[in-house]
């Protein structure tokens, strides 16, 4: 139906010209006639046809004939719009010697009743505990003992390499180590030998420069004599301090010692890989991926991709992003409904466990930060696999008794938040809190020392004219 759009000049005359306000009866008469005839050129089928014809032919309905053939409902809605104009016209005119003229409102009986706020979001799920096994070792596979699907423990072997070559490598390096551990032992003894003989050497080299003193002194030996045995004591110290001593003996010098821990290292190098040809799994859990198989080299897979993918499957979660401005309402231990496509119209339960102390970009040019949040789901049962988007919607507060109003029901004047109710015939203007969000709908609570009681009749769209003490008229209920 077409709403009859009205013209101010129309209805509202000048006074001083002698004319003046049309009636409330004439106003409606009019705007039922405009109604009523573009109702009729709207109308399609045999019905409009006839009544063309009966145009054609000058026999055209009365304004009674046509109101008499509307549905009751139609005829509900006609009177309501013409009313409300009427109203809105008449309320501009001044209402002539009538006084004010009440404004049509549509209202709602305020009753108490439960309501959630939630936040909506979406994020792949996974497994718990995750594991890409990959292998560094340049050996061809020989034997592949998974496939995906099939569930493993910690330490089983997957697959295993050829250890032709890893065997003669660790062979190579066993060799390598026993031979730099004996060239130090064999140098450690001759070293200890040596400077055994070296200190013998110094001690008597001190013997004889301390006689040749004593007989120097007495005139008994030369100048000459006397040098040649403080040369030999200073020889003798010198070959001394030339050695390494090792608690009190002789011993090798660090390169030996450096020697036989590169190749210590080394042959444990060999020994790691001869054991990691045999790859094993880190974790219990399900092989969800196997990029690689028998033939092929297992540090060569495709596209660098692991040979195997790893999950726990048993506890799956969602690992969600929330926005900067919504984390303040997120909490550790918050439910959340679970959804996917895959579900076919079921849902499974979840819990918020972890809330990342730090956000992160949102990414696509945006300044928005978000937050990633862990929400772990519950049950082994569930038709959810890993891999997947599902949607989640957290509930962040409930109130299961609370008087709710639609948010169309609310004003707000830039300082404080009300509703309009209506009391015999006119309106009041309550101060409100704002409680749960339930988005479409949200709960009020009286402020100021207001008090609600339930069947008072709320305003549902209140506009300018819905001030205090304002008269109304309470529309029917469609």
């Amino acid at each position: 139906m077409r709403l009859v759009q009205f013209r101010e000049q129309e209805v509202c005359m000048d006074s001083e010209n002698g004319k003046k306000a049309l009636t409330e009866s004439e106003l409606i008469d009019r705007q039922v006639e405009e109604i009523m005839t573009d109702e009729e050129s709207a109308e399609g089928g045999k019905r409009k046809k006839k009544r063309r014809k009966k145009a054609r032919s000058g026999e055209k309905p009365s304004l009674k004939e046509r109101w008499k053939g509307y549905s009751r409902k139609r005829k509900i809605i006609t009177v309501v719009v013409v009313l409300a104009a009427a109203a809105f016209l008449l309320s501009r005119c001044g209402g002539g010697e009538k006084g004010p003229v009440a404004v049509p409102v549509n209202v709602m009986s305020l009753t108490r009743q439960p309501i959630k706020e939630k936040l909506s979001v979406s994020g792949p799920v996974s497994g718990t505990d995750s594991v890409d096994v990959v292998s560094n070792i340049h050996a061809e596979i020989i034997t592949m003992n998974v496939k995906e699907g099939d569930k493993v423990t910690k330490d089983q072997i997957l697959a295993v390499l050829d250890k032709t070559d890893l065997e003669r490598d660790l062979q190579v390096a066993q060799n390598a180590y026993d031979l730099a551990v004996v060239n130090k032992q064999e140098k450690d003894k001759s070293e200890a030998l040596g400077y055994e003989k070296a200190t013998q050497d110094l001690r008597k080299a001190q013997a004889d420069y301390n006689r040749n003193s004593a007989l120097y002194a007495a005139g008994d030996i030369s100048q000459v004599e006397m040098e040649q045995a403080a040369n030999a004591l200073n020889d003798a110290k010198r070959q001394v301090e030339g050695y390494n001593v090792v608690n009190g003996r002789g011993a090798a010098d660090a390169s030996y010692e450096l020697q036989v821990q590169n190749a210590a290292i080394d042959l444990e190098k060999k020994k790691e890989e001869l054991e990691n040809a045999e790859i094993k799994s880190t974790i219990d859990g399900t092989v969800v991926r196997v990029n690689s198989k028998v033939g092929q080299f297992a540090d060569k897979v495709e596209d660098d991709k692991p040979i195997f993918s790893i999950e726990n499957l048993d506890q799956l979660e969602m690992e969600i992003k929330i926005s900067e401005y919504s984390i303040g309402k997120v909490q550790v231990g918050q439910t959340a409904v679970i959804s996917a496509d895959i579900l076919d119209g079921e849902t499974v339960e979840g819990e918020i466990i972890k809330i990342s102390p730090t956000g992160e970009e949102k990414g696509g040019g945006s300044t928005e930060r978000v937050i990633p949040t862990t929400i772990r789901i519950d049950g082994t049962n569930s038709k959810l696999i890993a891999g997947i988007t599902a949607k989640a919607e957290i509930l962040i507060r409930e109130s299961e008794d609370a008087f709710v109003v639609p948010v169309t029901a609310l004003i707000d004047d830039g300082e404080a938040t009300y509703i309009a109710v209506v009391e015999e015939q006119k309106v009041r203007r309550i101060p409100v809190t704002l409680g749960v969000d339930g988005d479409v709908n949200v709960e009020v609570i009286p402020a100021d020392g207001s008090e609600f009681t339930e069947g008072m009749q709320v305003i549902l769209n209140p506009g300018p004219m819905t001030v205090d003490g304002a008269l109304v008229t309470v529309l029917p209920q469609m």
